[in-house]
């Protein structure tokens, strides 16, 4: 493992979304100081009339030390007191939201209408929550991943959340992508970076809206930073969510191999578990040099050890 005076020195952007890319933020949070975490907002959504963010509040809480433990996303120690108020008044609370974090979205929502765009209100929540990283959006710009089923068509958090992402996925539309914009700092982020981590986001709902905004792939394609991705899928299943099952539904192999081939031209390095080292030899043949180790984080000195072991093999893979 290098030392922490070693990798302080970088300067490391992340592309993230989800609990398991909000984990290894978390763990390379530990060891730079100079992080930017790019996240995806595809999956924003009003939901009771409230702005909500679910990638970027998962990543903020997650780098401000109070994520749920248990879940990966929400508040610790949370409490439902409006929630149970609003389910008296007849309100459908399919979406569940404590009270704690219903003051972010209070906050966010209020600071929208008045003009503010998401990128500056996210940077001041996550500064009044201790956040040290720089939480950019990947746009200030409306898009929303809009989810095609055999049961018809949803917009993402009514297919995750209301119908628990039971249905097959046939096709993923990202409405609005064409005239998004990236946040202020985005682009710069990924061409002026030491290291690019890709985060074992899902990438079809996480990591793919985000390189879907204009200019984002290309800056990626074309900067010097050495750029890494960690697959989400081990042992042909997800850790969380429902990330096999779209590689299933949409045509992928569902398998480390089938994540590595949607970034080929992106990654440099791709990180295996010891579950799929067998795959190693066909992921090298798309180009890639491989690290294998275990990806699974299941406490916190998990993913400060990965983070650690991601920002070595910047160095010793070149």
């Amino acid at each position: 493992m290098l030392g922490d005076v070693v990798i302080r020195r970088r300067s490391v952007t992340a592309l993230a979304g989800g609990v398991g890319g909000a984990k290894l933020v978390q763990g390379l949070d530990a060891l730079v100081d100079d992080l930017t975490v790019v996240v995806n907002t595809a999956d924003d959504a009003e939901i009771y009339g409230l702005s909500i963010s679910p990638d970027l509040d998962t990543v903020m809480y997650t780098l401000a030390g109070i994520a749920d433990p248990v879940a990966g996303w929400g508040v610790v120690d949370e409490t439902y007191t409006t929630l149970e108020a609003m389910a008296a008044l007849g309100e459908r609370t399919w979406f569940t939201l404590g009270d704690r974090d219903l003051a972010t979205h209070v906050v966010r929502s209020a600071r929208r209408r008045a003009g503010v765009p998401l990128s500056h209100v996210t940077a001041g929540l996550a500064s009044a929550l201790g956040v040290r990283a720089r939480l950019l959006p990947m746009t200030d710009d409306r898009v929303a991943t809009m989810v095609d089923t055999a049961s018809g068509r949803f917009d993402f958090q009514e297919y995750f959340v209301g119908r628990r992402h039971r249905d097959e996925v046939v096709g993923i539309e990202l409405d609005g992508i064409e005239d998004a914009a990236p946040a202020p700092g985005v682009l710069a982020a990924l061409t002026e970076a030491d290291v690019v981590v890709l985060a074992p986001s899902n990438p079809f709902v996480s990591i793919g809206p985000v390189l879907a905004v204009a200019g984002v792939r290309q800056a990626l394609a074309g900067t010097s930073a050495r750029r890494i991705g960690v697959s989400p899928i081990v042992g042909g299943q997800a850790l969380k969510g429902p990330a096999a099952q779209m590689l299933a539904s949409l045509g992928h192999e569902v398998s480390a191999l089938g994540v590595a081939r949607l970034y080929v031209g992106l990654v440099d390095v791709f990180v295996l578990d010891g579950a799929d080292r067998a795959l190693a030899g066909a992921v090298e043949d798309l180009g890639m040099q491989v690290l294998v180790t275990s990806t699974v984080m299941r406490e916190v000195e998990d993913r400060r050890r990965l983070a650690a072991e991601v920002l070595a093999a910047a160095d010793t893979t070149r």
